[in-house]
């Protein structure tokens, strides 16, 4: 008793951070597992189903393998450029015959705080099918326009590019920090040594960034399975016409709200989660082979 008055001041000072994190954070996880085994409209009793609706999900539901293999692949589209950009990026703002880098620095960060709504308007009239600036130019020289968004394969790459956009930057920040945490005693001795510039990049650069490298990969598969903002805005949130544009988050969105079958989204939700688990590995263990992180 003595150690617990000793000790309460401090534990009422953090206990706000546990409270929130009960109430807004472990709940709602453990509720939706709760809500996966039952079927539930929002308002009524729920009704105990077991695993009725993981069995509906895998075998009787194509729109949820649709909107699985959407997300792949805009995954695909967006994160490998987004990645490789970013790198790009983060070289050119290490280099020393670089000028104004901390003006260059900001200006790559923007679109990372910029509302994701206003993007997507804007990138809606990049994407327009009658009056889009994109199928301007592209009639200008000569070439036909393209449905963009009523196309399941083009509105994948409209998507993606407004993937690549937002958070390009934000990537190449992060490479940004990893490059300049390299000792540059390495880079000199390599010199020394006679070592030219594609050598030391590719014994002194590429392996002490694999790290940072497998944690943006990491973000980027989760983000990637997550998304879904630029989707709704610009298709809405049946994903198109074709539903093309229907992502995993935006199918359990229209399963919980629209339809109000919350077990069955609270179902999808752990299916994500599994998916994300598990594709974060192969991820991990692709980019981490052979070095035994």
């Amino acid at each position: 008793m003595r150690g617990l008055k000793t000790y309460l001041a401090p534990y009422l000072m953090i206990s706000p951070f546990y409270i929130l994190f009960i109430v807004f954070g472990l709940f709602p996880i453990l509720f939706s597992l709760y809500l996966a085994f039952h079927s539930w409209d929002g308002l009524g009793p729920m009704e105990f189903v077991g695993l009725r609706n993981f069995r509906n999900l895998l075998t009787d539901d194509p729109d949820f393998w649709k909107s699985v293999g959407n997300t792949f692949v805009i995954w695909f589209f967006s994160t490998l450029p987004q990645l490789f950009l970013a790198l790009v990026v983060a070289f050119l703002l290490n280099a020393a015959f670089v000028r104004f880098k901390d003006f260059y620095r900001a200006v790559y960060f923007l679109p990372n705080i910029t509302s994701i709504v206003a993007v997507a308007i804007i990138f809606g009239s990049f994407f327009g099918s009658q009056f889009g600036l994109i199928n301007g130019l592209l009639q200008v020289v000569g070439l036909p326009r393209i449905e963009w968004i009523n196309d399941p394969f083009w509105v994948k790459v409209a998507v993606s590019l407004m993937v690549i956009w937002r958070w390009t930057g934000y990537n190449a920040i992060i490479y940004l920090a990893g490059l300049q945490s390299i000792p540059h005693d390495l880079y000199e001795a390599a010199t020394i040594d006679g070592a030219n510039r594609k050598q030391q990049f590719f014994s002194i650069t590429l392996p002490l960034l694999k790290p940072i490298i497998l944690f943006t990969v990491i973000l980027s598969t989760i983000g990637g399975m997550q998304l879904f903002t630029e989707p709704l805005i610009l298709v809405g949130n049946t994903g198109g016409a074709t539903k093309g544009g229907l992502t995993l988050v935006l199918y359990l969105y229209n399963q919980a709200f629209g339809n109000q079958l919350f077990g069955y989204a609270s179902a999808i939700a752990w299916m994500l989660f599994l998916i994300i688990g598990v594709f974060s590995f192969l991820n991990w263990k692709f980019v981490s082979r052979g070095e035994g992180i």
